[in-house]
């Protein structure tokens, strides 16, 4: 419980107040977004120690989203967990060709879950 702020990029209402309620659970601050073109405006405003990044997005899509963040000075640093019920080995491979941080498929595991989130946002940046 380190109230490390994490920023929470999803768009189906359901998945996004289950993310948060089980970070909030843990301590962790929150702050969230139903599009990438959002998203992409908060990691630069706020700085989260972490964004937890749906591929699936309308608008731009998340893939393209965690490039956005990669090529930007005030985020690049930023951990990206793609975080998606997209989980066919094409999907895997496109998301760990992009480059993300991890990969955490939905519906979660919360253990596997919450230890990504731990390793993350709390571990040496």
């Amino acid at each position: 419980m380190s109230g490390e702020l994490i920023l929470i990029v999803e768009d189906q209402p359901l998945n996004r107040k289950l993310v948060r309620d089980v970070l909030q659970a843990k301590g962790y601050r929150t702050l969230e977004t139903e599009t990438a073109e959002e998203g992409l405006r908060v990691a630069q405003e706020q700085h989260p120690a972490l964004i937890l990044m749906d591929i699936q997005l309308p608008g731009i899509n998340g893939i393209e989203a965690f490039r956005q963040i990669r090529a930007d000075p005030k985020t690049a640093r930023i951990p990206v967990v793609a975080l998606t019920a997209s989980v066919t080995p094409t999907d895997r491979s496109q998301i760990t060709a992009a480059g993300f941080d991890a990969f955490v498929g939905k519906p979660i595991n919360l253990k596997e879950f919450l230890d990504t989130v731990k390793r993350l946002a709390e571990g040496p940046r």
